[in-house]
């Protein structure tokens, strides 16, 4: 802010001589947020971004809770509230602004800054009540024309035009105290070490709080006599009484306030921000040094500082009980923090579900030795609304575990150091944390998604054995997907899996396949597996296939999409221990199945046993029609093995799969 003149000093020095707090603490935010919701309609329609100190949620609990506090709360203060109404009325329209500002700072000495705002708002309200039913709702409204008769205005016009700029200087001006008061109230949420420390930007902010708080305060009078101006008038004197407020001195210190307790607002919103970042750098090398520690005592200190429990709140639900809990629930449990968006699929929740179930059988007889949190991630730049609340509830009612009381629970500071160091975007992650309260996993999804409970207990030391213990094969892509084809795997028959959504080449691949399948008296069984994110082209091709009896399909996507979700987490579940298709075997496979599912077009798997034979569809279809050249080789190497020899005569291999690939992968994450 600019240098403070005498005048300027000399006020300060007023402000501060009515100021002789008792050291009682109020806490006056829920108070606000009922007066902001009365007052709001001064701010309808602006339009504008979402506010940085305004609260983006409240559950109806909280807001419950909230009111009954509130309640208690006006019950103490009403004589206090009382005297203010009193001195600003009686001061009445055209009175001495400062000095009635001047003896409202005296009423509310023994109070903080904070608080002798919001109770002279919380007096203004109902000031306010009569004035909005008046001017805004005249005409429609049967309680307002009864106030406006007893106001002695029962002539009060529809409409006015030469009233028009009057009132919406009362609006401008009532947006402004309110976005100050928000910007004071913010201020209270710092930690207290943040008043001890050296810090310019919060001594800055509490040297211009006294100040901002009475021109706030001053600003609320003007609003007072002008509404009490205006709803007092008649319709004979109403134009006469519309000069008037446009030649006096009150006529135009609507603006200049406004101006005035915009400039405090600009002044005290980079203080604010300058301190935000602050305490934000600091909460979040705090997280860093916490996450790094073992905790041999208590492995709930990471969720605590995830979680923030505030007024002795119990800031998770438990499905199981229908009741809120405490984090202490979860002490010396190993810990999976499932972090998502409100988009996880009922797919997802699902199978993780089934899983959840296995594994908490497979911990057994250690009876509570692993839980599920889910941590549900929101946009916060966005409004809080009841269609997001209900898309909330409803995830939360499918969750068999634990999860937040509400998204608002957890710290804006956590979720940078999950974007920043867990690699969480926008699809869903399973952090482990172990009994001491160490990192496991930074994410363990891709492995559940693989083994199921049989990667029990989740951790990267899990994850490498599994691996080690892996090749090639069709087991692991199918794994316990379709009890059919495992029975097949038990039977010694061949099998083929294919995709892709061109549904001519479907035709023309699975007839030629079975062709060669009977001319080579092989029991060669088909499988039709679509496509990544199943579409409707793929439920299409599946009734097409049913209908022409061309091969076996799955009539449920769910198992589709689960084929392509585990096969995706293979490739995560390799690129996280550092594997790549130039020094891993597997992960060649997989890149170049990736990469054929990318394209679109067709593609074919087929193995017997350890043998497996894989190409794009193009290429597969050749060495089918072209079987006169190696079916001589059948009955000797076997049919998979002389596909095989074939297949690397005529394929080249993939150009650019690499960049398919990784192209992919970020749009799906986007």
């Amino acid at each position: 802010m600019a240098m403070q003149t005498a005048d300027d000093k000399a006020l300060t020095k007023h402000i501060l001589s009515c100021h002789a707090p008792d050291g009682r603490s109020h806490n006056v935010k829920p108070l606000f947020n009922v007066v902001e919701e009365i007052l709001q309609p001064f701010n309808l329609g602006t339009g504008g971004p979402a506010d940085m100190f305004a609260v983006p949620f409240a559950t109806f609990d909280d807001k419950t809770q909230d009111i009954d506090f509130v309640g208690m709360l006006v019950e103490e203060l009403t004589y206090i509230i009382h005297q203010i109404y009193s001195k600003i009325s009686l001061g009445g329209y055209g009175g001495d602004a400062h000095e009635t500002t001047i003896e409202v700072l005296k009423i509310l000495s023994c109070f903080a800054w904070e608080a002798k705002m919001v109770l002279t708002l919380v007096a203004f309200g109902v000031n306010y009540g009569e004035f909005w039913l008046v001017v805004q709702l005249y005409s429609p409204d049967q309680l307002a024309n009864s106030i406006a008769f007893l106001k002695g205005a029962s002539d009060f016009p529809e409409e006015n035009k030469t009233l028009e700029p009057k009132i919406e200087g009362l609006k401008n001006l009532m947006k402004g105290i309110l976005d100050i008061s928000k910007c004071i109230l913010g201020f209270s949420d710092f930690p207290v070490q943040y008043n001890t420390l050296d810090t310019p930007a919060l001594s800055n902010a509490l040297a211009s709080i006294p100040t901002a708080v009475y021109w706030t305060i001053r600003s609320v009078v003007a609003c007072w006599w002008q509404s009490i101006g205006i709803i007092s008038l008649d319709q004979e004197s109403i134009t006469t009484a519309a000069d008037k407020l446009t030649s006096t001195t009150e006529g135009w210190e609507l603006s200049a306030f406004a101006s005035k307790v915009e400039a405090m607002h600009r002044h005290l919103t980079l203080c604010y921000q300058q301190l935000d970042e602050k305490r934000d750098s600091d909460a979040y090398q705090a997280i860093v040094r916490l996450v790094q520690m073992t905790h041999t005592d208590d492995n709930t200190k990471i969720l605590k500082a995830f979680i923030p429990v505030h007024d002795n709140q119990l800031p998770l639900y438990d499905s199981s009980t229908k009741k809120r809990v405490s984090v202490d629930v979860l002490s010396k449990t190993i810990v999976l923090l499932l972090i998502s968006d409100l988009e996880i699929s009922q797919e997802e929740i699902a199978i993780l579900e089934q899983l959840y179930n296995e594994a908490r059988h497979f911990s057994q007889p250690q009876k509570n030795l692993y839980e599920v949190v889910w941590l549900p991630v929101v946009d916060r730049s966005t409004p809080w609304s009841v269609e997001k609340q209900k898309q909330f509830e409803t995830l939360q009612f499918m969750m068999p575990w634990h999860s937040l009381h509400h998204p608002s629970l957890l710290e804006p500071t956590a979720l940078h150091y999950m974007k920043k160091n867990w690699n969480f975007a926008k699809k869903p992650i399973v952090v482990v944390l172990d009994q001491q309260g160490r990192v496991a996993n930074p994410n363990a999804l891709h492995m559940m998604w693989i083994w199921g409970s049989v990667a029990f207990p989740f951790t990267s030391m899990r994850e490498d054995v599994l691996w080690k213990e892996e090749t090639w094969r069709l087991e692991l892509l199918i794994d316990g997907i379709d009890p059919l084809t495992l029975s097949w795997l038990a039977e010694g028959k061949p099998i083929c899996l294919y995709g892709g959504e061109d549904i001519d080449w479907i035709r023309k691949f699975t007839l030629t396949a079975r062709k060669v399948s009977r001319a080579t008296w092989t029991p060669l069984e088909l499988l039709y597996v679509g496509k990544s994110n199943p579409s409707e082209k793929v439920r299409r091709n599946n009734e097409t296939i049913a209908d022409e009896k061309l091969s076996h399909y799955w009539s449920d996507l769910t198992l589709i999409w689960f084929f392509w979700v585990r096969i995706e987490s293979m490739w995560y579940s390799k690129m996280q221990q550092g594997k790549t298709a130039d020094n891993d075997p597997l992960m060649q496979e997989l890149v170049k199945m990736l990469s054929y599912d990318v394209s679109g077009k067709g593609w074919a798997i087929i193995s017997k046993g350890p043998e497996m034979a894989t190409a794009k569809g193009d290429t597969m279809l050749v060495s089918f029609k072209e079987f006169d050249h190696w079916k001589e080789h059948v009955e000797e190497r076997g049919f998979v093995h002389a596909l095989n020899d074939h297949l690397h005569q005529v394929q080249t291999p993939p150009l650019g799969v690499h960049l398919a690939l990784a192209t992919s992968t970020a749009e799906k994450a986007s």
